[in-house]
């Protein structure tokens, strides 16, 4: 039978200390520090040594030992339950028992060796801010506060993970955040339980509408500039400890078009990216299945010249238009994922040189023809222009289907494809807003900021008045 250990701290210093270890049993890495006074009274220090301040520590132990100091302690909090004092302790807190004393006090010494403050890889920015979330959730905070400057800003602490006790927090600013959207994002992380939670990829999956659905109904960043602009806007944003990665919600499908440094240039500039990022978008996801459509089944629609040099290109070559297209555009995509992987030395040389060197290999030995090496090189140019990873990845898979399609029916089967994809867009909602707001329904912003972005000074003074 296992013996049972008392829910409060007693005024014993010894049956804290026995029920402390037996709390942290097989736990190395907890420190359990006696300290013995002039006068034979004991402290008991409890701390986990990587996590803590050690000159912070001597400072505190010098203050009780030499100067008996106990008074300096007061301004720390006093904590009577071991489960919490358990919980801090694993955190990075210093737990402080006092022989005689029924409660213990907690000291925040904490010192993690943390990541220094750089600009985000994955979302580069010409211009603006060159700063980038970290894995520790006080110092991203503090990015945001600082932008946000305002006591409306809130933070709601929260934790999850039954093994890792994450802490987490939902950021919103109260005057701006629909009190029902808030109200929604509250329910699903109630509903919310898991046994880890390493990232905030975890929460993403648990809380989003549709989960089977390939676009992402959540937008992740790692930038502090993208997610005060979405708390400006009235959206709600979730940081978790040891994450460089907040989530921002909800989204539209046209955030993901939305770069950080199109809130900086001239509006002319963004406003003609903008249509370009979208014109690329579906240049990425259409252009190998109209390719294969039209030279498979409508050669008619082609000029004769050029189809006079699609067919010379051709020839000899043992495989339909449709299965080499599916052939270099997951040799591509291969080399793309392989080049990801790989050492950052060596990985771009690798995805570049080898798609060079595997495309005029294959089309000198006669198994692919020279046009779908342009095709399938534009397609994977187009698809880098995606600002956001996460929207790039459904274009990247939906490429595929549409390709079938477009080669067993030809443009009808192009067409049909095309219209799935709609279906799912209009009937697509992130926390109760449409995927495809404010142009499908239409609304009141459809020209402010989405395809293009007004002039700051127009929409200023369309507002006051």
């Amino acid at each position: 039978m296992e013996p049972s250990i008392p829910v409060d701290v007693s005024e014993s210093i010894d049956i804290n200390h026995d029920a402390m270890r037996y709390i942290f049993h097989n736990c190395a890495d907890v420190v359990f520090r006696p300290l013995k006074l002039s006068d034979q009274s004991n402290i008991l220090l409890v701390y986990i040594e990587e996590l803590t301040d050690s000159d912070k520590l001597e400072q505190i132990i010098t203050a009780c030992m030499i100067n008996r100091d106990f008074n300096r302690l007061t301004q720390y909090k006093s904590v009577i339950i071991f489960a919490e004092i358990a919980a801090k302790v694993l955190k990075g807190s210093t737990a402080i028992f006092i022989d005689g004393k029924p409660f213990a006090y907690l000291a925040d010494l904490t010192a993690f060796k943390q990541r220094a403050i750089d600009e985000p890889s994955n979302e580069a920015s010409i211009r603006g801010p060159r700063e980038g979330f970290t894995e520790d959730l006080k110092t991203n905070l503090s990015m945001i506060r600082r932008k946000i400057s305002n006591s409306n800003l809130k933070f709601e602490n929260h934790q999850a993970g039954e093994l890792t006790h994450t802490s987490f927090v939902v950021a919103y600013i109260e005057d701006r955040v629909k009190p029902e959207l808030l109200q929604e994002v509250r329910s699903r992380l109630q509903s919310f339980q898991t046994n880890q939670l390493l990232d905030s990829g975890y929460i993403e999956e648990f809380i989003e509408d549709k989960s089977l659905s390939l676009f992402p109904q959540i937008q992740n960043t790692e930038r502090p500039d993208t997610v005060s602009s979405g708390l400006l806007e009235g959206k709600v944003a979730i940081i978790v400890d040891g994450s460089p990665n907040a989530l921002v919600l909800p989204m539209t499908f046209w955030a993901g078009f939305q770069a950080a440094e199109d809130h900086y240039e001239r509006f002319i500039y963004v406003s003609a990216v903008r249509l370009l990022r979208l014109l690329l978008a579906v240049l990425s996801c259409l252009l190998p299945s109209i390719y294969v459509a039209l030279t498979t089944f409508h050669p008619q629609m082609i000029p004769l010249a050029l189809m006079l040099s699609i067919s010379a290109s051709r020839e000899g070559i043992p495989f339909p238009t449709v299965i080499e297209t599916l052939i270099m555009e997951l040799m591509f995509e291969g080399l793309r994922e392989a080049g990801l992987r790989l050492p950052k030395a060596i990985g771009s040389a690798v995805s570049i040189v080898g798609a060079l060197v595997i495309g005029e290999a294959a089309v000198q030995a006669g198994f692919i023809s020279a046009p779908i090496v342009m095709i399938v090189a534009g397609t994977g140019i187009a698809s880098f222009a995606f600002p956001s990873y996460s929207l790039a990845l459904p274009f990247r898979i939906l490429r595929f289907p549409l390709l079938i399609s477009g080669g067993c029916l030809g443009l009808y089967g192009v067409a049909i494809g095309i219209m799935f994809i709609l279906i799912h867009l209009v009937t697509l909602k992130s926390f109760g807003t449409p995927y495809l707001k404010p142009i499908a329904p239409i609304g009141p912003k459809f020209w402010k900021d989405t395809l293009i972005r007004m002039n700051k000074r127009y929409v200023s003074a369309q507002r006051k008045q």
